[in-house]
């Protein structure tokens, strides 16, 4: 027990942190408590392969030793570590399903992946979103720009859309209406993020603006390399705003189709978004100079008109 504590510490430490960072509540006060155990326990999980993908682990030897990850190369050298961390990710995820449905299966080796195992035994999951959202991550380490909006949106069905899915599963809630309107708002969302990280994508070396509009507002690579956004860059922030705020309008009627505390839940989900692009707006669309987050008063106020109105 003693080693397994020592593994925990060194392996998950500082990921669920991250939560508050977020532009949404992940796992707020309101909710019954199972409740809140699951969502941090899906937020760990898509937290924890986000840090192996983005190499932002905080100790990636202590993650691939307890993986069992036999990789030749050492975290720095990059891409095909994060491969192989993204692997063992998946075989560890294999595991908790396997502790989940067959006695004396043996746990996950990672703490946040036997975090899942309960989760899994509960409610009515597959191995699907969980998979897309490795998936995501391994699509990161390979392509880095979009040509077209379209491939910006089949991105978010991998990296976004899996995470709404879970949340009106474990609510015992999913209906393909609901998932539909789901997926318009998880896209919504990953949509602003990418917005609101434009300056630290591209320090990554990505770029999730689709090449189509960079070309139809004038923009560079360049331009988006500058400490301040000039009048052609925030143009087109504005117009990735207005996308994104259609896919939200379309998503909304979500709320609606709920009731009490898991409507609560996802009009803070949506007011989220909605609240980081007023920042974006206010910012004046400068997404570049810093980083803009959305008001919580703004959001709270945000999320009490949909759970009023349902929309």
């Amino acid at each position: 027990m003693a080693a397994s504590a020592k593994s925990d510490n060194q392996t998950d430490g500082g990921t669920l942190d991250k939560a508050d960072l977020e532009n949404f509540p992940v796992a707020p006060f309101f909710l019954p408590a199972a409740w809140r155990t699951d969502l941090m326990a899906v937020y760990g999980f898509a937290r924890l392969v986000d840090d192996a993908g983005d190499g932002d682990l905080a100790d990636p030897a202590a993650v691939a030793e307890l993986l069992g990850v036999e990789a030749t190369r050492t975290a720095e050298d990059g891409t095909a570590f994060r491969l192989a961390l993204l692997d063992g990710l998946e075989r560890d995820l294999d595991r908790a399903f396997e502790a989940a449905l067959t006695p004396d299966a043996a746990a996950p080796h990672h703490p946040l992946m036997r975090a899942l195992v309960p989760l899994i035994d509960r409610h009515a999951v597959t191995p699907e979103p969980f998979r897309r959202l490795i998936e995501a991550n391994r699509v990161d380490q390979t392509i880095t720009r979009y040509p077209a909006y379209r491939d910006l949106l089949d991105y978010c069905t991998l990296s976004a859309d899996p995470v709404g899915r879970l949340v009106l599963a474990i609510a015992g809630m999913a209906t393909p209406e609901r998932i539909a309107y789901s997926d318009a708002i998880c896209t919504a969302l990953q949509v602003v993020e990418h917005l609101q990280d434009v300056a630290e994508d591209l320090g990554r070396g990505r770029i999730y603006l689709p090449a189509e509009d960079l070309d139809r507002f004038g923009v560079t690579e360049q331009d988006l390399a500058q400490p301040t956004a000039g009048r052609r860059v925030r143009e087109l922030v504005a117009f990735e705003a207005d996308r994104a705020r259609t896919l939200l309008d379309h998503g909304a009627p979500l709320v609606g189709t709920v009731s009490g505390r898991l409507r609560l839940l996802l009009a803070g989900f949506t007011a989220g978004g909605y609240a980081a692009l007023e920042a974006i707006e206010a910012a004046g669309y400068d997404v570049l100079a810093q980083q803009p987050k959305p008001d919580k008063r703004r959001l709270a106020a945000k999320a009490a008109r949909l759970f009023a109105k349902g929309r």
